[in-house]
């Protein structure tokens, strides 16, 4: 199979720092963007059948992984910093980013076949459903402390996140509590505190998950996009409501007209470039 320099080990080095955008934006999916770089169908079907071309798949992604935890050390400190000082302009500019890549999910949702009433059923039942656990979720299943095995658990949504595109993980440890704690440890490189038990967590969650979703895509395509299509929707809304179940919900007290207009920019930019990387899927899939 002939590479293309959009395939070059350097190319998927920085493909590896954007998905690594997922692991810590909040709103934005890891999968969504492997699914956009056109690397989510390879690396499901690489740890669906870890033993199957086991050493051609580990070192194509080598450079991905290199990819992104270079990208996760740089990102961590400035993210910290944007999230203190504006997060609502922040937080708006992630929402447009994930309302761009909508054109994109919604055609892959429908690209083996047209709709039908089961497909908006489950788009409606996901999106109603997934809204109410995720606004409630601190009072259903509490907060999580900051330690080994909460950042194993951290580091398992993070492999959802990747494993099930629309799913936002940063979301989710927002609503935990262990977002900020994770930022500073990541910033700080905490190898053996915070990178170890989530690289552990994750890994654990890709080898008990992955033959799963490969199969649900396999089996029911339709269903299981529109299924993240109700999960990516409700997680978009949710990052913008203000949430008094949780610690770290975005707050609008104190917000001016230029930070209402900032934050307006901030969303039209991030359409434009959610749009723009699902256009790249087309391009390099």
């Amino acid at each position: 199979m002939k590479k293309t320099r959009s395939d070059s080990p350097l190319n998927r080095f920085f493909k590896g720092v954007i998905i690594a955008l997922g692991f810590i934006l909040p709103g934005v999916s890891g999968g969504v963007l492997a699914a956009i770089l056109g690397l989510y169908e390879r690396l499901l079907g690489f740890m669906a059948h870890f033993r199957q071309n086991f050493k051609r798949d580990f070192w194509y992604f080598v450079p991905v992984g290199l990819g992104g935890i270079v990208g996760i050390a740089l990102l961590s400190a400035p993210l910290e910093y944007l999230l203190v000082r504006w997060q609502v302009i922040v937080l708006w500019g992630f929402a447009g980013a994930i309302i761009g890549t909508l054109p994109a999910l919604m055609h892959t949702a429908s690209s083996q076949g047209p709709r039908d009433a089961v497909d908006y059923l489950w788009f409606t039942g996901t999106l109603l459903i997934s809204s109410g656990l995720l606004y409630f979720m601190s009072d259903l299943f509490g907060t999580l402390p900051a330690n080994f095995g909460g950042f194993m658990v951290a580091g398992g949504l993070i492999a959802l996140g990747v494993l099930v595109p629309g799913l936002s993980p940063s979301n989710l440890l927002l609503i935990l509590g262990l977002f900020t704690p994770m930022l500073t440890g990541f910033k700080n490189l905490d190898l053996l505190g915070v990178y170890l038990p989530i690289a552990l967590g994750g890994g654990l969650a890709m080898i008990l998950f992955s033959k799963a979703m490969d199969y649900l895509i396999q089996r029911f395509h339709s269903r299981v996009y529109h299924f993240i299509l109700g999960i990516v929707v409700a997680s978009t809304l949710l990052i913008l409501i203000p949430n008094p179940h949780a610690a770290e919900s975005i707050s609008y007290v104190g917000t001016t007209w230029s930070t209402v207009l900032f934050s307006g920019l901030a969303a039209i930019v991030g359409v434009a470039l959610g749009y723009w990387m699902s256009r790249l899927e087309v391009k390099y899939k």
